[in-house]
């Protein structure tokens, strides 16, 4: 069983901050990357941010300068720093987790989102 909580949306006011952080607990036996989606309404859930084992964070265009993704100090955790928040970043915003088994699978887990408002 693997758990994602994700937590820290909320309301902000254009040219604000959020940070969003991402726990991720149970039985990995290794991570291969790590990452923010958002999804907008009647939109597919689309890349903001992606850390992954040996390579430079991948952002989406839009957010490149302004969000930063990083690892927290725990396993398995990854933060979202969100500065200069436009209206446009109003979405609800998922962690993914990926996994690598033994046998070279991959599985993705997903956080249930947590939504992010900009709006004054």
């Amino acid at each position: 069983q693997v758990h994602i909580m994700e937590s820290g949306g909320g309301l902000v006011q254009p040219g604000g901050s959020l940070r969003l952080d991402c726990i991720a607990s149970g039985s990995i036996l290794y991570s291969t990357a790590m990452g923010w989606y958002r999804q907008f309404p009647g939109k597919q859930r689309e890349l903001v941010a992606l850390i992954t084992s040996g390579s430079s964070p991948q952002y989406a265009d839009s957010v490149k300068g302004r969000f930063t993704i990083s690892r927290g100090d725990a396993r398995d955790t990854i933060l979202l720093q969100m500065n200069l928040l436009k209206p446009e970043d109003s979405a609800v915003y998922y962690c993914k987790l990926q996994t690598r088994s033994p046998t070279g699978g991959f599985t993705d887990y997903w956080g249930q989102g947590t939504q992010v408002t900009v709006s004054s």
